[in-house]
């Protein structure tokens, strides 16, 4: 079935996840730093964390991991000579291409997301260092910045930091060979780009109607890729309006998706001080046909004028201390499975309290899970996970999820 997403909250379909494994173990107090961590994951809790988000997940749509679909398609000889060559042309090794070349389908797998260590010579060995021949991919469980849809298009992420390019190599090769990712053309690959200006990133992509998309102007997503994203969509995907939000230059909020989600049809959460006076960040309107952007005053007059009304719910309520706090804890940060039926971290109670009075019922993971607590379609209420280690590496629901069929949104 051919991949399709064109809004932020209709009927999920599909879903791509990748639950966290060995690779986590490369990320040290030595290593955080290279590999765009803060801190330390456990990794017993972070896979116990991120079943139990599966589970919830389950119960909506089909969760593909990309371990499995990875094995699937290595599986083909062509396909495992194509990675394999990849690879290679990244972290260029005779070593490394020994030790690739008659591995079964599984193994590569593990080596290609667990990375594999430089066996240790003389010296080496006397001084207890070990060096990775091929890199492993902490990140990846952060399946939405290295892979998008919008409309029945794939769109491979052109990543800003170099130690997540093989992810670009992995995720191009299932939209072009596995059947759960058909689709009618990538638009954009970033496995294939080679110019340093070209960045983007999946979580500055919120395509909020088959007409309208929102992107984030980041550190991890840059103006040149931004309008060539733009002037694609515009030509090939029916895009009629675009949205840019000049993001700040800061370490709390790399991606559009950690100030803003939208989670129903006339709502969104939003980390005030970015949206909301003084502090409130430029934001950009590109229409299809005109060949300048014009500034708006804020994002919700932008939103007014392409016809597509929000009103915010403010992430850490109404006190910047825990506005600031939640936000680091990726209170913006929902996942939406449903109309208004949305999956956050339980850990952020200002944000939860924001929730309810905007109308939405709390259940917590495990009551929905045991059946202790139902949610049907036309519901509205926010499933709350455990994330205090996923959270750990910089971000939540939405960052762990991409999106490969959702229903188209419904009429507002």
């Amino acid at each position: 079935m051919r991949v399709h997403v064109t809004s932020e909250i209709g009927a999920l379909g599909a879903v791509l996840v990748h639950t966290p494994g060995a690779e986590l173990l490369g990320v040290t107090p030595g290593t955080r730093e290279d590999y765009l961590y803060d801190d330390i994951i456990d990794l017993d809790q972070a896979q116990r964390q991120h079943r139990r988000f599966v589970a919830v997940l389950k119960r909506f749509a089909e969760v593909v991991e990309i371990r499995t679909a990875l094995e699937h398609i290595v599986a083909r000889p062509e396909v495992r000579d194509l990675l394999v060559s990849r690879t290679l042309d990244v972290v260029p090794s005779d070593l490394l291409a020994r030790r690739l070349a008659d591995l079964p389908a599984k193994k590569l797998v593990d080596v290609l997301v667990a990375g594999t260590i430089e066996e240790a010579g003389p010296i080496a060995a006397a001084l207890n260092e070990t060096t990775y021949l091929l890199p492993p991919l902490p990140n990846l469980f952060f399946t939405r910045d290295v892979g998008m849809v919008i409309g029945d298009h794939g769109v491979v992420g052109s990543m800003r930091y170099g130690v997540r390019w093989t992810e670009e190599l992995l995720v191009s090769a299932l939209f072009r060979h596995h059947e759960a990712f058909q689709n009618a053309g990538i638009l954009y690959d970033g496995s294939e780009e080679n110019r340093g200006n070209y960045t983007l990133e999946g979580g500055d992509v919120h395509p909020l109607r088959p007409d309208l998309v929102v992107l984030g102007f980041s550190e991890r997503s840059s103006p040149a890729a931004l309008d060539l994203l733009s002037d694609l969509l515009f030509e090939r995907c029916g895009v009629q309006h675009i949205i840019v939000v000049v993001m700040p230059k800061d370490p709390t909020a790399i991606h559009l998706d950690m100030i803003f989600t939208q989670v129903d049809r006339e709502q969104c959460v939003v980390y005030p001080p970015h949206f909301v006076g003084p502090e409130r960040l430029a934001v950009l309107y590109r229409k299809k046909g005109q060949a300048a952007v014009q500034e708006m005053p804020n994002l919700f007059a932008a939103f007014n004028t392409v016809g597509h009304p929000l009103e915010p719910v403010f992430c850490g309520g109404s006190h910047r201390a825990d506005q600031e706090r939640e936000q680091w804890a990726s209170g913006c940060n929902f996942f939406s499975v449903r109309p208004g039926i949305v999956v956050g971290y339980q850990r952020n109670e200002a944000t939860r309290r924001e929730m309810v009075k905007a109308g939405f019922a709390v259940v917590p993971a495990k009551d929905f899970l045991n059946g202790d607590r139902r949610v049907d379609d036309g519901d509205r209420a926010v499933i709350t996970v455990e994330g205090s280690e996923l959270v750990r590496g910089g971000g939540g629901p939405r960052c762990m999820t991409m999106p490969l069929r959702r229903a188209d949104p419904p009429a507002r």
